[in-house]
């Protein structure tokens, strides 16, 4: 009986182990709030697991998780990015304008496209290191003159304030083919912007967990001071990723123009506190040091199925904004919890 009660205990803690190491992870809440959202709409709304349904909500989540990804990277890095929903729309409205106007070729549209939202990134992150400004106000600024410019220098050069006509420019139908297509999977019209999305959210977890970029991430977010002293190079990588959250912007800004061939002045304003809504859901920490790839791209489906499966139930829209309030302070109050086990447990 005295070697039994021993082996006993010894057996409890190590299957107790992994099961706390799994809860620990920043996107299991996510995970499984996923899950009962899914089911529940599955229960409410027949046509949410139809083919159509499906490949409605999952384009609207890899649009949503693009950007959420990129924004959590960011976030993980103790940073905050708030002109990333103007950045979709200056990037379609950069390659509308060129190539409908000035019969700029399709492809070397993109590139201006890219490096301008590259350069912008670049300069938040410069501003912000060289200033000391919380990134906040810095990336306000920029919304509201991306906002600004959008509006006033499409409307100088078109005379409205959207681009159309991209169907006709030449090349848009093979640049089509890798940012606007589909493809038949079980019997659903899968948006090629969902690969695009899945494979941005496997890149990301792979650097964040298995290279050295991860951990100088995970460094500058959580202790700066103490990463400048080991000699982490802090302001290339909050450069690199404000690029990466300029550079999501500019993906998503194609894959909207491809998929519609038109583009408004105002698209993505709005949609950066959804993406830290996203992000936040899926784990990570407004102060920084803490989050996941997977636990953003999770927040970002419960966001796209959410969307949709409100309209597929027929319920008042006004519902989504009450649910994005609910979900965002239960997020905090749960990481935040998470953040003081895991402190009184080290």
């Amino acid at each position: 009986m005295t070697l039994t009660a021993p082996r006993l205990s010894a057996d409890r803690a190590s299957v107790a182990r992994p099961v706390r190491t799994i809860l620990r992870r920043p996107e299991t809440g996510a995970a499984a709030a996923a899950l009962l959202i899914f089911a529940f709409f599955s229960v409410i709304a027949p046509v949410f697991l139809s083919p159509a349904g499906v490949s409605t909500w999952l384009y609207s989540a890899s649009l949503f998780g693009i950007m959420a990804v990129a924004v959590a990277l960011l976030m993980i890095g103790g940073e905050f990015d708030l002109s990333a929903g103007a950045m979709t729309g200056t990037t379609g409205l950069i390659v509308g304008v060129v190539t409908t106007q000035w019969g700029v070729n399709v492809w070397l549209a993109m590139g201006i496209a890219l490096a301008a939202a590259l350069a912008i990134g670049a300069g938040n992150a410069f501003v912000v290191m060289k200033t000391g400004l919380p990134s906040f106000i810095v990336t306000l600024a920029t919304f509201f003159i991306l906002q600004g410019v959008n509006l006033a220098v499409t409307k100088l050069i078109t005379g409205t304030v959207a681009i159309q006509g991209m169907g006709a420019v030449p090349g848009f139908d093979q640049v089509k083919v890798y940012f606007g297509s589909s493809f038949p999977l079980f019997g659903a019209e899968i948006k090629v912007a969902v690969l695009w999305w899945f494979a941005l959210t496997a890149l990301a977890t792979w650097i964040l967990l298995r290279t050295r970029a991860g951990n100088w991430t995970f460094a500058v977010g959580g202790k700066l001071a103490s990463a400048r002293q080991l000699g982490v190079p802090v302001l290339r990588v909050k450069t690199g990723l404000f690029m990466t959250t300029a550079g999501a912007g500019w993906l998503v800004g194609m894959l909207q123009l491809f998929d519609v061939s038109t583009v408004q002045a105002t698209s993505g304003i709005g949609q950066e506190f959804i993406y830290i809504i996203c992000a936040v859901v899926g784990g990570c920490l407004l102060t920084g040091g803490y989050g996941s790839a997977i636990g953003a791209a999770l927040g970002a489906l419960i966001y796209g199925m959410t969307l949709q499966g409100i309209v597929f139930a027929q319920w008042d829209n006004n519902w989504l904004k009450a649910f994005l309030g609910g979900m965002l302070l239960l997020a905090v109050l749960v990481n935040l919890y998470v953040r003081r086990q895991a402190g009184e447990r080290s």
